[in-house]
């Protein structure tokens, strides 16, 4: 899982990196809306973790947009505003939990994975296919099929971005821990194997090769 720390105070957002990577969450980071827009524009991410007041903005104002481009990504808005007009104001513009500074690690570590378990990550059903991230199973049909480690891990992000080509890139970043160590031929292993040990068995087509740009989930086919 990737998350997205948008957060101007050094100190913190410094603290949020550490802390989520020890908690085996894979993450960027960026002091701004600029920053921001451009990682949001390269990587899909599962959650963003969003400051209220950045230098060049206000968080909130990024929210739709960012909604638009992915649906399933959650936003936790973190500000150090504790008025009730402020979290009604956020949760209204989309962000999906609001907390409030200073927060205790934990209580923020445990609410970013309830907003992963039924929020980006959880199950995909698409017409007889489902897919439960979860606990790594794939029904067709009602007939378990047998796709394990990167293979359902490229399948999933896929499937969870169904409307969007992502690059080998993107899946090199979301999926794996230091993608800077491996090379873009690991994601056409991935997508082998997906087609060898599902699509071919079943007669589907899950996934297609968009020329020069990337992957895209195209269950069922046409869609």
């Amino acid at each position: 899982m990737r998350i997205l720390i948008i957060e101007d105070e050094v100190t913190l957002s410094k603290t949020l990196s550490d802390g989520l990577k020890e908690f085996g969450f894979q993450n960027d980071v960026a002091a701004n809306i600029k920053d921001g827009e451009y990682f949001l524009g390269i990587r899909n991410y599962d959650l963003v973790l969003l400051d209220w007041m950045l230098p060049d903005g206000n968080g909130i104002d990024i929210i739709v947009k960012l909604k638009e481009k992915s649906p399933k990504t959650s936003v936790i808005i973190l500000s150090a505003r504790d008025d009730r007009e402020s979290e009604i104001e956020a949760l209204r513009a989309g962000a999906d939990d609001f907390i409030r500074k200073p927060f205790d690690f934990e209580v923020l570590t445990t609410r970013i994975e309830a907003k992963l378990r039924f929020g980006g990550s959880n199950i995909i059903e698409v017409d007889n296919l489902v897919i439960n991230p979860e606990e790594e199973r794939i029904i067709y049909d009602g007939v378990e099929i047998e796709l394990k480690g990167k293979p359902f891990e490229v399948l999933t992000h896929l499937a969870m971005h169904k409307d969007q080509i992502v690059s080998k890139e993107q899946l090199l970043d979301a999926i794996w821990e230091e993608p800077e160590l491996v090379t873009p031929n690991v994601i056409e292993v991935a997508i082998n194997q997906i087609r060898q040990k599902m699509d071919k068995p079943l007669n589907i087509t899950t996934i297609e090769t968009v020329r020069r740009r990337g992957y895209r989930f195209c269950f069922p086919k046409g869609a």
